[in-house]
């Protein structure tokens, strides 16, 4: 079974393009949504989460109080990286379980990490790696449409990603995702026949 490691920056439409692989058939494990659920309870995570930040940190039902966590992580960005020593191994723990249950004659899964070349932790997982790339300005148009955040905000989360022209350059395969829903269906059913194709020997 081939791993396709699917990721892009904020806004870039990598939920979108996971759905629409996951129409055609293909599984996909989404670490986001592993995160989420490590972020309500019970959850290891959130013990971890009142041990290093402080009960503040949880709200009244005991999930990850977000806002206050975001707020906090960019405005003491050397904090960020105690935030990732608690959930990334988790995270990854979870997502890697999820694939060895798929079936045997699965010919590939997609594993959606939105900082898979951030954190390098998922090379030696992955057998490729999916881009879903577009401009910065639309980037930010759609966060502010879909989250309502405004535009400093969005800009701080872009500039503690990977840059733009890394991910083009790290990736394999690259879907600009800068036009139509239409465009978008066609590049994916084309990646998704060749990602099937046992025969096909990627350069």
């Amino acid at each position: 079974m081939r791993i396709i490691g699917l990721t892009g920056g904020i806004g870039s439409g990598k939920s979108t393009v996971a759905a629409l692989f996951s129409e055609l058939g293909a599984p996909v494990i989404d670490t986001d949504e592993i995160a989420h659920a490590l972020s309500s309870p019970p959850s290891p995570a959130l013990v971890q989460i009142a041990q290093q930040f402080g009960e503040d940190y949880l709200q009244v039902n005991g999930s990850l109080n977000r806002t206050r966590m975001r707020k906090h992580i960019y405005a003491h960005p050397g904090e960020k990286s105690k935030l990732e020593k608690i959930f990334h191994p988790l995270i990854k723990e979870i997502a890697l379980r999820k694939l060895d249950e798929l079936p045997e004659n699965t010919p590939y899964a997609l594993l959606a990490v939105p900082l898979l070349f951030e954190t390098g932790s998922y090379a030696s997982a992955i057998d490729r790696s999916l881009l879903v790339d577009c401009s910065i300005e639309q980037q930010i148009a759609r966060v502010q449409a879909r989250n309502g955040l405004n535009t400093s905000e969005i800009e701080a989360i872009i500039a503690n990603q990977c840059p733009r022209k890394t991910r083009i350059q790290l990736a394999n395969d690259i879907i600009l995702n800068d036009t139509t829903l239409a465009h978008l269906q066609s590049c994916v059913k084309t990646l998704h026949q060749q990602y099937q194709d046992q025969t096909c020997r990627f350069t």
